[in-house]
């Protein structure tokens, strides 16, 4: 949670200051849909106009909006950077092409929808929705071709586990950046994730995308892509593939399972070994871990000739990218911060008791306001931590496992009616050739359904931990 570094005494009446906070949501919404500013751009603004209508002087105007920007910014950089990083090193190595071959193997040719959306499960733990689905994209049209029947048998179980993971589960930047924004430990919110998340996937996003694949125009394989690709002459084992994506679980696990333990009396972690455990257990030193490891074995280890400049470009081709989305992270985080620092928080706590509705469902529907009106399922989740963070603070003690709750629920709010406005509904469709309207009844299905039913599991979670 952010502290309130330089915290204004709020001189306006509560009812101004609720109004000031709804006048910002419009005007950002405003400067993002119709204007097409750019999120980061429309956030500072917003930021910069709300602190000044809230009063706050001059002199304190750029701590308050500047300390929440640099502390989002030091909890989410890292996450982000290292998680794109490895998502490169699998995608370039071949490791997206050898995993799906190896499900598919295992799981028999009857069972490849399943197959694909297993194997889309783990490749999307640190690669985003879209460019995983893109790099994801040839595998699939490959077994379409082998296996015959329509793309979309093939296609929307795998889309529905890319969606999963990229709305709930850090490294990506929807939960890590709703954790930073409210202070939540992001060990725990991965655990809650994962919990209501794979059944979520198994449900919503491979039973429902089946169904609905079966029950939709049978599509051929377009030759967007030309040719399918050729393989790769020295592919990694499938063993490292899933070494390199489940060793920074296995760490971030460690640590929180001993972090509860400790805080729960059952176990003392002052020895060094436990310190140690914890400390590589950190999120950031996790996936930093993981990363170097995935460098080794993907890279260095099976590099034929003389590496030169290869790593220094993977990296540098992964970052660039995220860099927008870290951008719009740190300013949203500040959006966030000024609401808190000018009291529109507990303005706005103020105004949800009166409607007594729980803080949970509160986020949830923020995100899907956001998500509806303006298309990015990541802004939706920032602009909804930052709008909730002030109440979640107002609220008072809360527990690490209920605050992760939250967090999960924001981000499946912000995942649900994917739409026209959405640049992934438009990746997708086009990919896959379908036309606007089965789009809608399949994709926007699947992403709103992955989006209630999460948000269902995650409540009953929250009231067993609050």
């Amino acid at each position: 949670m952010f502290p309130l570094q330089v915290a204004s005494e709020a001189t306006l009446p509560g009812g101004a200051l609720v109004g000031i906070a709804v006048a910002a949501v419009a005007v950002l919404l405003f400067l993002i849909i119709k204007v097409r500013l750019h999120a980061f751009f429309s956030l500072i603004i917003v930021s910069l106009l709300t602190a000044i209508a809230a009063g706050v002087s001059a002199e304190d105007l750029l701590d308050v909006m500047l300390g929440p920007f640099g502390e989002t910014l030091a909890t989410v950089a890292l996450l982000v950077g290292f998680g794109a990083v490895l998502g490169r090193l699998v995608e370039t190595s071949g490791g997206a092409t050898v995993l799906a071959e190896s499900l598919i193997h295992r799981f028999g040719e009857k069972r490849a929808p399943l197959a694909l959306s297993v194997a889309s499960l783990l490749f999307g733990f640190p690669i985003f929705l879209d460019a995983g689905f893109i790099v994801f994209l040839p595998i699939i049209y490959t077994v379409a071709r082998r296996l015959g029947g329509s793309l979309l048998l093939y296609a929307l179980p795998s889309t529905g586990a890319f969606l999963t993971m990229h709305a709930l589960v850090p490294p990506h930047p929807g939960p890590v950046a709703a954790s930073g924004i409210l202070g939540a430990d992001v060990g725990l919110v991965l655990v809650v994730a994962l919990l209501v998340g794979i059944p979520t996937w198994y449900v919503a996003g491979y039973h429902l995308g089946l169904w609905l694949a079966k029950r939709s125009p049978e599509l051929g394989v377009p030759n967007l892509l030309g040719e399918p690709p050729k393989d790769n002459p020295n592919p990694p084992a499938f063993g490292t593939i899933l070494l390199v994506l489940l060793l920074p679980l296995v760490l971030i696990f460690i640590n929180t399972g001993l972090s509860t333990l400790d805080a729960a009396g059952v176990l003392s972690t002052g020895s060094l070994f436990w310190q140690i455990l914890i400390f590589i257990g950190n999120t950031p030193i996790a996936l930093l871990i993981s990363t170097l490891l995935a460098m080794y074995l993907l890279v260095i280890r099976r590099k034929t000739g003389p590496l030169g400049g290869v790593l220094e470009d993977m990296v540098d081709d992964a970052l660039a990218p995220v860099c927008s989305i870290i951008l719009i992270t740190g300013a949203g985080g500040m959006f966030g911060g000024v609401l808190t620092a000018t009291g529109i928080g507990g303005a706005m706590t103020q105004g949800l008791d009166a409607l007594g509705l729980p803080l949970i469902l509160v986020g949830f529907l923020i995100a899907v306001i956001m998500r509806v009106a303006q298309g990015s399922a990541t802004v939706a989740g920032i602009t909804a931590a930052g709008l909730m963070a002030p109440a979640v603070t107002a609220a008072g003690t809360m527990g690490p496992v209920a605050l992760a709750c939250i967090v999960v629920a924001i981000v499946a709010g912000a995942i649900t009616f994917s739409h026209v406005n959405d640049s992934g509904f438009w990746l997708v469709s086009r990919f896959l050739g379908m036309s606007t309207t089965l789009a809608l009844k399949t994709w926007t299905v699947i992403a709103t359904a992955i989006g209630f039913m999460a948000f269902g599991l995650v409540w009953i979670v929250y009231l067993f931990a609050s």
